[in-house]
C-alpha cells in the first residue's frame, strides 16, 4: 500500500509557525495563549486550577500519573477541531480519552503537559435496518453491548470489561470470546468520523480516505481523534453457554502442568470438535488454574460432545460450572463483579498495576521445553510472589477461527496469525502507593521465561495491553513490525507531519 497522491494535496497546508519537538516537550508553549484559544472557541476546558480537575485527570493506572496541560471535554466535533488547532498552534501534545482504560496512561497523554481530549460525551448508540451501529467513541463496552441489543437484538464481538472504552478498543484490536467467530472488534469497522492535526473532520472507510484508515486501525492515537465508529453488528444469540473448569495440582510439578497444557493447545489446533463457537482461555495466578470460555451453540451438545472430548485429557476438575444463558446474562456473568451498564461522568474503577503480553504465533506452539520452564518459573517465584498477579491465556487461532482470516495488510493491526495471546498481569492493592520493583521484575520473569525457550520464534505483543516498559523502537516492532511501520510512518509524515497526536510509543517517535 502506498500513500495516495491526494493526500499530498489534501495536507499540503498542514503548517504551524513555532518548532515542535519530536521527543513530546513543548517548545515555546504559553499555558495562557492555550487557554485563550480555547475559550475564544468555546471549548470546554480544565485546566489544573480548575475544580474538578483531579477528578478528571486521575488514570486507570494509579502506577503511572501524569497532569496534563489541559482536559477538554467537546461535546461536539467542532469543538474537537477547535481543540486539535489550539494545540497545534501552542505546540502541545494530544491524545484522546475513550474510556481511560490505557494500561501506559496514554490516555493521560503519556507525560506531563499534554491536552487530553476526554470523549465521554460522545454516547450515541443507533442501528440501523441493515444492522450497522452508529458509535460516539465515548461509549464503554458494556453500554455499547446494552445499547445495541436492546434496540435491535444484534451484538458484537469485544472485550469482557465493560469499562473499556470503544475508541481504544476498537482502533487497536479487541478480542472477546465471539472472536473467534465474528473477528476481533477491530474487524467491525465499516467506517470512522475522525479529526485530523489541521483540525479537518473527515470520514475514512475501505473507499473513503483509504491510507488513513488503514492507519487508524491500529494505530488510531498516531493519527487523530476519533469521534465515532460505524460497526456492523451480528445478531445476537439466543443462548450462550458459560463454562468453567478449574484443575487442580497445577502448581505442583511443572512436568504435570506443562502437559495439561499442551493438551490443551493439541485439543484447540486438532480437535475437529473445534470450530469458531467455542472459545477459551486459561488463568493462572499462583493459587488456582482454570480453563474458561463460551459456546455459542446447543447447551445439549456442550455437554456431551465437547465438555467430554476436552476433559480427557485433564485432571478431574475440583469445581464444574456449565450455564445456559441468554446474550446479555452471559455478558453480565462475564464482567463480574463490575455491571454491565456503567456510569458516564462518575466512573471510578482504578488499578495499580503493570502488564506485558507474548503474542504466539501459530507456526510455532508453545514448546514443551518453553512450558516447562513458563510453568517451573511460575511454580518457584509466582505461588508467593511479592504482590498478587495473574496471567490469561486467550486461545486466538486453532481450528475454525476466523481472527487470522483477515489479510495482514488490510490494517495497521497486523498480526494475523496469532495462536495465543499471554496477558501478564502484576497489581497491588496499595493503590497510589509506590509500586515494588520486586513485582516488575517478576512480570517481566514470566514474559521471560517463556520466550527466552523458543530463541527462534518470533514472538509479538497485543496494542490493547501496551508495555509502558518498552522504547519506541521495541513497540514499533513488536506491535507492527518493520514492513507495517513503515508504511504508518509514510502517512504520518503526510497527515501529521508536526507530530500533534503524541505519546512515548507513537508513529514517528524514536
Amino acid at each position: 500500500m502506498l500513500v495516495l497522491p491526494y493526500l499530498l494535496v489534501a495536507f499540503a497546508t498542514l503548517g504551524y509557525t513555532k518548532p515542535v519537538s519530536r521527543n513530546g516537550t513543548n517548545n515555546d508553549s504559553d499555558p495562557n495563549a492555550l487557554q485563550t484559544c480555547l475559550t475564544s472557541k468555546n471549548v470546554p476546558a480544565y485546566f489544573p486550577a480548575s475544580a474538578g480537575f483531579s477528578q478528571l485527570a486521575e488514570p486507570y493506572n494509579l502506577r503511572l500519573v501524569y497532569t496534563p496541560a489541559v482536559i477538554v471535554l467537546p461535546t461536539t466535533q467542532q469543538q474537537v477541531s477547535d481543540a486539535v488547532v489550539c494545540a497545534g498552534e501552542n505546540n502541545v501534545k494530544v491524545q484522546a480519552k475513550s474510556g481511560g482504560h490505557s494500561y501506559a496512561s496514554f490516555s493521560s497523554g503519556g507525560k506531563d503537559g499534554s491536552m487530553v481530549i476526554d470523549l465521554a460525551e460522545f454516547q450515541d448508540i443507533q442501528v440501523n435496518s441493515e444492522g450497522k451501529a452508529h458509535v460516539g467513541a465515548g461509549v464503554r463496552l458494556g453500554d455499547l453491548a446494552l445499547g445495541i441489543y436492546n434496540q435491535s437484538k444484534r451484538a458484537l464481538p469485544h472485550g469482557t470489561c465493560p469499562g473499556v472504552g470503544i475508541g481504544g478498543h476498537a482502533s487497536h484490536g479487541g478480542y472477546g470470546y465471539t472472536s473467534r467467530q465474528w473477528g476481533l472488534t477491530i474487524d467491525t469497522v465499516t467506517g470512522i468520523d475522525v479529526i485530523l492535526a489541521n483540525g479537518s473532520h473527515i470520514y475514512t472507510s475501505t473507499y473513503e480516505y483509504p491510507d488513513i484508515n488503514y492507519a487508524l486501525l491500529g494505530a488510531a492515537d498516531s493519527f487523530g481523534i476519533i469521534t465515532s465508529f460505524n460497526l456492523q453488528t451480528q445478531p445476537a444469540p439466543d443462548s450462550v453457554v458459560n463454562w468453567a473448569f478449574t484443575i487442580p495440582g497445577m502448581y505442583e510439578s511443572a512436568n504435570a502442568t506443562t502437559a495439561v497444557f499442551q493438551y490443551i493447545q493439541s485439543f484447540a489446533i486438532n480437535d475437529p470438535i473445534v470450530d469458531g463457537k467455542l472459545a477459551f482461555g486459561v488463568h493462572l495466578d499462583g493459587s488456582s488454574f482454570s480453563i474458561s470460555g463460551t459456546y455459542l451453540g446447543d447447551a445439549l451438545y456442550f455437554n456431551k460432545t465437547i465438555a467430554p472430548a476436552l476433559l480427557s485429557g485433564l485432571p478431574t476438575p475440583s469445581e464444574t460450572s456449565i450455564k445456559s444463558v441468554d446474550w446479555i446474562e452471559s455478558l453480565t456473568l462475564l464482567a463480574a463483579p463490575q455491571p454491565l451498564q456503567e456510569p458516564t461522568t462518575t466512573y471510578n474503577l482504578h488499578d495499580d498495576f503493570f502488564a506485558k503480553s507474548v503474542v504466539v504465533p501459530s507456526s510455532s506452539p508453545l514448546t514443551t521445553d518453553a512450558l516447562n520452564s513458563y510453568f517451573s518459573y511460575i511454580i518457584e517465584k509466582g505461588v508467593n510472589a511479592p504482590n498478587p498477579w495473574f496471567s490469561i491465556i486467550n486461545l486466538y487461532g486453532g481450528l475454525g477461527s476466523v481472527i487470522n482470516k483477515v489479510l495482514p495488510t488490510a490494517t495497521a493491526y497486523s498480526d494475523r496469525s496469532a495462536l495465543w495471546v499471554l496477558q501478564h498481569y502484576g497489581y497491588t492493592a496499595n493503590t497510589g502507593s509506590p509500586y515494588p520493583s520486586a513485582s516488575l521484575d517478576f512480570v517481566n520473569g514470566l514474559n521471560t521465561a517463556l520466550t527466552s525457550a523458543m530463541p527462534d520464534t518470533t514472538f509479538g505483543g497485543y496494542l490493547n495491553y501496551v508495555d509502558p516498559s518498552l522504547s519506541a523502537a521495541e513497540a514499533h516492532e513488536l506491535y507492527y513490525g518493520a514492513e507495517t511501520y513503515q508504511k504508518l510512518l509514510g502517512i504520518k509524515k503526510v497527515v501529521d507531519p508536526q507530530d500533534v497526536f503524541w505519546n512515548p510509543q507513537s508513529i514517528g517517535n524514536s
